[in-house]
């Protein structure tokens, strides 16, 4: 059945692995141009696996950056998580020792496809899902081996690489946007992430936005799944 759910997992993921890729080659060629073995990086994304989160670690290897202040940025970059969690609560609640996995697997690319994939009625739903995540994180550690390996034998000049992952998120936003479907949630966030960006300014914007937009996408969540399910109903007929 694992077997089964790896196979009808893989299409889905194929974005991410071509995303993973290149963004993990990005931060391979980072981690080692710090001077760490290319086995750091695996075993960076293989303990770590936070994506947004390694590439800020590599800047914490410089001196003069403190215990506290790694912790604080960490939870600044990676505070999303906790309401990803949330909404996640009951389908991991039900995956048993599972479940452990997937609460560490959970990135953003994994979040979405989550929740933008149907999953095929021949496999269970805790397989899909562990199979999805699996993956998605197997992707991501090939890419930083490859990238550490590929920075310690070609060296180049790696200023500017980083900006990988702000394309990926971008990529994906402009994905779902464009498959159609109910954008409220989309435009919702958009509003709230511009207008706390200007007012809170680029570093101290991330988390009362996702405050603002929890608070409004609970307050809303009637009239939302109201309209996804009159989306549901129009596409079945």
């Amino acid at each position: 059945m694992y077997k089964k759910a790896f196979r009808a997992a893989f299409p889905y993921t194929v974005p991410v692995l071509t995303g993973y890729l290149f963004i993990g080659i990005a931060f391979g060629v980072m981690f080692q141009e710090k001077g760490y073995h290319v086995l750091w990086a695996v075993l960076m994304s293989l303990l770590v696996y936070a994506g947004s989160g390694q590439y800020l670690a590599v800047n914490f290897f410089a001196p003069g950056v403190s215990f506290i202040d790694i912790i604080f940025m960490t939870f600044m970059v990676n505070v999303r998580h906790i309401f990803y969690g949330l909404s996640l609560l009951k389908r991991f609640g039900e995956m048993g020792k599972k479940r452990l996995y997937m609460i560490f697997s959970l990135t953003d690319e994994t979040y979405s496809l989550f929740f933008v994939t149907k999953v095929p009625k021949d496999v269970p739903e805790d397989k899909f899902l562990f199979a999805v995540a699996v993956l998605d994180q197997a992707y991501w550690v090939a890419g930083s081996a490859i990238g550490a390996l590929a920075g310690s034998l070609i060296p180049f000049n790696a200023e500017g690489i980083d900006f990988a992952m702000t394309a990926l998120f971008i990529v994906i936003f402009v994905e779902q946007w464009l498959a159609g479907g109910n954008r409220i949630p989309a435009a919702i966030g958009l509003v709230f992430s511009g207008v706390l960006r200007v007012v809170a300014g680029s570093g101290n914007f991330i988390l009362p936005s996702m405050i603002c937009i929890m608070l409004c996408l609970v307050s809303c969540r009637k009239y939302i799944e109201k309209e996804n399910q009159e989306g549901r109903d129009e596409n079945a007929s």
